[in-house]
C-alpha cells in the first residue's frame, strides 16, 4: 500500500511539473509558441502516415483515418492569430523560423494558394486513408505543401 501511494504520488508529481513547465514554458511569444504547436501536431500527424506509407509501422486503419483526419482538421484553422506582424526572424531570431517575406502583402496571394494545397491534399489523404494504397498515393501531397510553403517562409535548420 506505501508502494502503491509512492507511485501515485510520484506519478501525480510528474504531471503536475509537467503541466507548469507546458503552461509556463520558458518565456517567448505565445503566437510563436501556438504555431509551433500547430507545426508539431502536422508533423506528428504526417509522421504516423509516413512512417506506413514507407513501411516503417504497420499499416493500422484506425490509427490512419485518425491522423488524416487530424491533418484536415489543422488544414482547415484559422491561423491568423498565430502570424501577428513582429514575429518573424528578423524580430524574434531564433525564437522563430519564419521568415519575413510571410509578411509581405505582395506574397500573400502566394501564402493563400500554398494553404489551399495543403488543405486540398490534406482532405484527399483524409478521404484515402482507409487503404495502405491510398496512404501511400496520398503522402506526397502532403508531404509536396508542407515543403512548398517551408521553402520560401521558412528559414532553414542551422
Amino acid at each position: 500500500m506505501l508502494m502503491k501511494k509512492g507511485v501515485i504520488l510520484g506519478v501525480a508529481g510528474a504531471v503536475v511539473a509537467g503541466t507548469i513547465a507546458i503552461a509556463g514554458g520558458h518565456g517567448g511569444n505565445p503566437a510563436v509558441k501556438a504555431r509551433k504547436a500547430h507545426m508539431q501536431l502536422y508533423a506528428h500527424n504526417l509522421g504516423i502516415l509516413g512512417g506506413m506509407a514507407k513501411g516503417e509501422a504497420d499499416y493500422d486503419a484506425g490509427q490512419a483515418q485518425a491522423a488524416a483526419d487530424n491533418l484536415a482538421m489543422l488544414a482547415t484553422m484559422k491561423q491568423m492569430s498565430y502570424w501577428p506582424s513582429g514575429t518573424s526572424t528578423d524580430e524574434l531570431g531564433d525564437e522563430t523560423r519564419a521568415l519575413p517575406a510571410a509578411w509581405d502583402p505582395s506574397n500573400w496571394d502566394d501564402l493563400m494558394a500554398k494553404s489551399a494545397a495543403m488543405t486540398d491534399a490534406a482532405a484527399a489523404m483524409q478521404a484515402a486513408a482507409g487503404s495502405l494504397e491510398g496512404v501511400q498515393a496520398s503522402i506526397g501531397a502532403v508531404g509536396g505543401a508542407c515543403g512548398a510553403c517551408h521553402k520560401v517562409y521558412r528559414q532553414p535548420m542551422n
